[in-house]
């Protein structure tokens, strides 16, 4: 029989880019238990571990790096990010930019490896500012303090300019700024009036033209042109979902990947006639988690997932239209035992549609209980991947369900804002308005139907239980929101201005914060709760978990409260998920198996 252990211990690959001679490809794995870095020939062959630190870590080769590759870790989930230098042939690490009291974010380094880009909020533990450092010498310099969150996203082919994404007050918008880094001129890129995303430029031959996503002016991202001789960007490439784009090194090749309704789909073009070369064939219908040309520019190396497929590499030949697997990660889980969702959009309170993906049991019949999966952000999306405890749920006879309630991204501006502020708690209802469209079909049973999430989808599972008490059987919060408040005040100082844009501010706000928190309502929660927080979180701060814990506690609610101090934002460590799992899954299977008293359902 396969156990919970085997499905939690499922491997997972991720490529990040080709090694510069192209003979080899970084990959991030989770072989050992935490993600580490690996490579592996392109040609295919056994993955060569690089590091073996005791945290997850991330890393790329450098541009003109001589093989380098510039590694990021953190400790213990805290997030302050530090910059290494990594050897691969010797595995030898050595500190680049090295400050543990702040969070250092890279930003891309010149083709010909003399500059590095990084972001850091040094000058004050909130503000981020742009530095450029020369890495023969190490002599770096400020070249981009607006004030805010500045985010250096890369460097022109000739090095001349180095792009900056910078977010606004608004809630999904940014700005993307140009500079020069040999004088001082500053270029914004798409000045606009309404709230839009502009992506990072996708440069062409010659330096002076690059392709970037943006929705400026539309409700759905497309690609658009920016010209330097003219100063002016103009719409190239749109599509009724959203888009994303990268060149390959020449500037000659564009890859365009569409996200259609949570699915990847994605096309090789021409990157200066936007002609269609051909539809690049993926292992089935999933997700790309990531993509990268060959430094010639004749191969991509992919990272997918689906549902049924844990994360790999595969590599696509651009010329012979053919794609290999590069990675196969353990698994002891039979493929057959994973299960493809169905797509479905219920009507909410409303008439807004909301899309949901619904795995269902192999034989299912009636009354299934489900697991209610939210996801996180709000800005993001439940997207068809591979998840493991979600599997494992549905080979044990749950449904699950999950929603991309209002407020998710992926399907337009429009629906991304329905949440904003004031209308927090309409996302709330769509979560209600499930529950009826639960009710509606025979093959779920809605007396027992569990809410499971993390992050926001913690604040979803507990303002859920808050406000809507009667529908669910049980809650599992994970580094979840209980006081829109508290954690506005807690949350580090960076994240502040720009979670109060989506959330609403303490100064202007504070009676709709205290409104929609599930605190405010704490005496409604019936419902039992297990809830998995980390020590270190510092987007989320372990006092939202310690106190819905202690109200409850004193409420006599059931409530279980599992504390990681080697964690921050979600368990990274298998170790650590190992031992919370089993005993989220046997709350789930106490909870239902006792007699429920809620109040009557629906």
């Amino acid at each position: 029989m396969t156990s919970l252990r085997d499905y939690l211990e499922v491997r997972t690959a991720t490529p990040a880019n080709f090694s510069p001679d192209g003979a080899s490809v970084l990959v991030h794995s989770d072989l050992g238990g935490t993600v580490q870095l690996y490579r592996v020939p392109a040609t295919g062959g056994a993955l060569e571990p690089l590091t073996d630190f005791a945290e997850p870590v991330s890393g790329e080769y450098l541009e003109g790096g001589g093989g380098r590759i510039l590694l990021t870790m953190d400790e213990g989930g805290n997030e302050r990010l530090q910059l290494f230098l990594l050897d691969p042939d010797t595995r030898a690490s050595e500190p680049l930019v090295h400050d543990p009291r702040f969070i250092h974010h890279p930003g891309g380094s010149t083709r010909d490896g003399t500059l590095l880009a990084y972001g850091c909020n040094r000058r004050n533990g909130t503000d981020f500012d742009v530095y450029v450092r020369r890495l023969a010498d190490g002599e770096e310099r400020c070249v981009f303090a607006p004030g805010g969150w500045a985010e250096p996203v890369g460097f022109s082919p000739d090095g001349r300019w180095l792009a900056v994404s910078r977010p606004s007050e608004r809630s999904g918008d940014n700005d993307l700024f140009l500079l020069d880094v040999e004088g001082d001129e500053v270029l914004d890129v798409g000045p606009h009036d309404d709230e839009a995303e502009l992506g990072t430029p996708a440069w062409l031959a010659g330096s002076r033209s690059f392709l970037f996503a943006t929705s400026i002016g539309r409700d759905t991202v497309a690609v658009a042109r920016f010209d330097l001789d003219g100063r002016a960007w103009r719409y190239v490439l749109e599509d009724g979902w959203d888009l994303e784009c990268t060149t390959d090194r020449a500037g000659s090749r564009l890859l365009v990947t569409a996200n259609a309704d949570g699915y990847s789909r994605l096309e090789l073009r021409d990157a200066e006639t936007l002609a269609l070369v051909r539809e690049v064939p993926l292992p089935g219908r999933g997700l790309v988690t990531s993509a990268a040309f060959s430094p010639d520019g004749r191969r991509l190396v992919l990272g997918f997932t689906s549902p049924t497929v844990p994360g790999d590499a595969w590599i696509h030949d651009l010329d012979e239209g053919t794609s290999a697997r590069l990675t196969e990660s353990p698994s002891s889980v039979a493929q057959e035992l994973l299960v493809e969702p169905e797509l479905h959009r219920l009507e909410s309170f409303d008439g807004e549609p909301v899309p949901l993906f619904a795995f269902l049991p192999p034989g299912a019949g009636e009354q299934a209980p489900v697991i209610v999966y939210v996801h996180g952000g709000p800005e993001s999306q439940l997207r068809p991947r591979f998840l493991a405890l979600l599997q494992y749920f549905v080979g044990e006879g749950f449904a699950v369900v999950a929603p991309n309630v209002r407020g998710s991204t992926g399907y337009g501006k429009r629906y991304e804002h329905l949440d904003d502020v004031e209308r927090r708690l309409d996302s709330v209802r769509d979560l209600a308005a499930l529950h009826d469209w639960l009710a509606a079909d025979p093959r779920f049973d809605e007396r027992r139907v569990v809410l499971y999430g993390g992050s926001y989808g913690g604040y979803m599972v507990l303002a859920g239980l808050a406000f809507h008490p009667e529908r669910w059987a049980a809650g599992i919060d994970v580094v979840g929101i209980s006081d829109l408040v508290t954690f506005l005040e807690h949350t580090a100082d960076w994240r502040r201005p720009y979670r109060e844009r989506e959330y609403g501010s303490l100064e202007h706000h504070r009676h709709v914060l205290e409104s929609a928190s599930p605190i405010s309502r704490v005496d409604a929660i019936r419902a039992p709760l297990f809830i998995i927080h980390g020590a270190n979180d510092p987007r989320v701060p372990l006092g939202e978990a310690e106190q819905i814990h202690r109200e409850l506690s004193a409420r006599g609610v059931r409530c279980e409260l599992l504390v990681y101090g080697d964690e921050g934002h979600g368990l990274k460590k298998l170790a650590n998920r190992l031992d919370a799992y089993p005993q989220a899954v046997a709350f789930v299977h106490d909870v239902l198996a006792a007699p429920a008293d809620r109040g009557a359902a629906g």
